[in-house]
């Protein structure tokens, strides 16, 4: 890990403050950190030991933060022995917390149109990005939203219009609504409200209805799984766009120094191997994806 980076990272025995379940075998955990909570940022991870049978720590990417409040927030769903066990931990039990872990997301603000789109399990990078920007009245963002399970978040009927999204997409995110920001969701699963199809669709629709001059104060965000992210990555090269996308790997130490979580990037010097968990999990989506 670089000397930047261990410099922000904190070990943090956090007890679970809420454990929640949705459909879709979803979980939404909530553990108090305070020095990770102060030094998190949209992108960035938490390396979690699940349980004490489990040796190996998991990798959480961080849904939400907050700083006065001293917590951490992740969505999760339990694939793996380790977070099956952790799926079964309860309020009031303690976690071994190692957060903020790893490179986040660069907001630039000459482009202050924020487009985030977030898949599956990437949804939480872009909730935490949202929240991070709302109060930044000179950005604008909109989150696109897929799952093919249900959202594990309340849905309303969207009140923020969105000029170039389809009809059937109609609703969006309590929470972001209540925060001032547009949100609208997609689903191959027939979700109500939600377009039928991916979000990357909805994207296109909207980049395509922007006039030509604000697509140039535009940027993408996007986590999600790798054949998202392509489409993502495509999409930011057929409009001319700067796109950052978060991985998702398996990972072990999640600190550096075990290399499993590399991944062939491309450099001014030539392609070279970059590890996950601190050179990333965010990398420009050009030097990942190049075909």
């Amino acid at each position: 890990m670089s000397k930047a980076n261990r410099a922000t990272v904190a070990l943090e025995l956090g007890e679970i403050l809420s454990h929640d379940s949705f459909d879709g075998d979803q979980y939404i955990l909530r553990v108090r950190a305070p020095k990770a909570a102060r030094r998190a940022t949209p992108g960035t991870f938490a390396h979690i030991t699940c349980d004490r049978a489990v040796p190996l720590r998991r990798p959480l990417s961080i849904m939400r933060a907050e700083p006065a409040e001293g917590w951490l927030e992740f969505l999760y769903k339990p694939r793996g022995e380790g977070l099956r066990r952790l799926a079964a931990r309860r309020p009031g039990e303690m976690l071994s917390v190692l957060a903020p872990i790893g490179r986040g997301f660069v907001v630039d603000p000459a482009r202050p149109r924020l487009l985030a789109l977030g898949g599956g399990v990437g949804i939480p990078p872009m909730i935490f990005l949202a929240d991070r920007v709302r109060r930044q009245r000179d950005l604008e963002p909109l989150v696109l939203m897929g799952s093919e399970v249900p959202f594990p978040f309340e849905i309303v009927a969207a009140r923020l219009a969105v000029p170039g999204i389809d009809a059937p997409a109609t609703h969006a995110v309590a929470l972001l609504e209540d925060w001032g920001v547009a949100s609208r969701l997609a689903s191959n699963a027939g979700l109500t409200g939600a377009h039928l199809g991916f979000i990357t669709d909805l994207a296109r629709g909207w980049l395509r209805a922007l006039p030509p001059a604000e697509r140039q104060r535009t940027q993408l965000f996007a986590c999600g799984p790798t054949p998202m992210l392509k489409a993502v990555a495509k999409l930011a090269v057929d409009f001319d766009l700067p796109c950052q996308v978060a991985l998702e790997e398996f990972m072990a130490c999640g600190i550096g120094g075990c290399a499993g979580c590399n991944v062939l990037v491309q450099t001014p010097e030539g392609p070279a191997m970059k590890r996950v968990c601190v050179d990333g999990p965010v990398f420009e989506s050009r030097v990942v994806y190049t075909d």
